[in-house]
């Protein structure tokens, strides 16, 4: 079901970058006291796991696992609000850094992308197996919700009660073209230089093989970016086969979990039109669209000095039927 988002913006935030630059610069400073986990996984390398809480074997707390954005962490704004808010609500809140995002690099060549869902389907089931009593969301942002959108669409046999996809690239040809747009290139080039780091440590500990320094030097763009490094490395054959099978479009009809979509039409890193543009949706997902937002911004309230993060109200309040 496709509706219209009851958030309003800050007066004061009417600008989708203001929107989506402001909440990184507010909360620059916060702090959330959270629990590390190195999760060893059946390939031999690791997750990092970063808990609100280390959850009892008897726990019967409802467990929300987060996945970031695009090169995100526990340190990102919208992690460290979204855990205080579950953590307020009295559940358990546990991040998954993907792989090479958390306080070190992974031990192998890859890493992770929009439609991988291998490591997140280890995470729900072990989490599953450990907490049997506890019940189960999950929380995507952005790179994230695609990933989710993924998860849910393609996997069988889960015991997620329900999912949240804000900001989420589910069209990912249109998503690169839309960031290398006027004022959009700015967050494009800050994606490509961490991305780039990344890449180019793995190039130095001969992790990776197909590009080289150089090669990584000379790329500018998320397309040329994903086309000559994320799609390779990930078994796709270019940028263009990887966004046509990664993104989370057209699988939404396909999500038999209760879910709540989060866009806005102003977002600077999305293309709107085409993410709504013949948009399959079945009974089970909630797809709210709001006028303005920006990129995970959605700040909303009177007092400059007292900015309201409204994702924080509205996801509780969606998930609190399910848990």
């Amino acid at each position: 079901m496709l509706t219209s988002s009851t958030f309003t913006p800050a007066w004061w935030l009417s600008n989708p970058h203001l929107q989506t630059i402001a909440a990184k610069w507010f909360r620059r400073n916060e702090k959330i006291n959270t629990f590390r986990e190195i999760l060893q996984l059946p390939d031999h390398d690791s997750l990092e796991l970063a808990w609100t809480e280390i959850p009892n074997k008897q726990e019967k707390k409802p467990i929300i696992i987060l996945l970031h954005g695009l090169e995100g962490s526990v340190d990102s704004h919208y992690a460290k609000g979204m855990l205080q808010a579950l953590k307020n609500q009295g559940w358990i809140g546990v991040l998954m850094h993907f792989r090479g995002c958390g306080q070190h690099p992974n031990k192998l060549g890859r890493s992770y992308h929009s439609g991988d869902i291998e490591d997140v389907t280890y995470l729900a089931s072990l989490i599953e197996t450990r907490y049997p009593a506890s019940k189960k969301a999950i929380i995507g942002f952005s790179l994230g919700g695609n990933v989710l959108a993924n998860y849910l669409a393609k996997t069988v046999n889960h015991n997620i009660s329900a999912g949240v996809m804000i900001c989420a690239p589910f069209d990912l040809a249109s998503c690169s073209k839309r960031i290398n747009k006027g004022l959009s290139k700015i967050y494009q080039k800050y994606l490509i230089n961490m991305l780039k780091n990344s890449a180019r440590t793995k190039i130095h500990q001969n992790k990776v093989q197909h590009i080289n320094q150089t090669q990584l030097k000379n790329i500018t763009t998320m397309w040329d970016f994903d086309n000559q490094y994320t799609a390779p490395l990930n078994g796709f054959v270019d940028a263009q086969d990887y966004y046509h099978q990664a993104s989370g479009k057209p699988l939404l009809n396909k999500i038999n979990t209760p879910c709540l979509v989060l866009h806005a039409q102003d977002d600077p890193f999305l293309c709107h039109n085409s993410t709504i543009e013949q948009l399959d949706l079945n009974d089970n997902v909630h797809f709210e669209v709001s006028q303005k937002g920006g990129h995970v911004g959605f700040i909303s309230g009177n007092n400059p000095l007292n900015p309201m993060y409204w994702l924080e109200h509205r996801v509780p309040q969606y998930l609190t039927r399910y848990l």
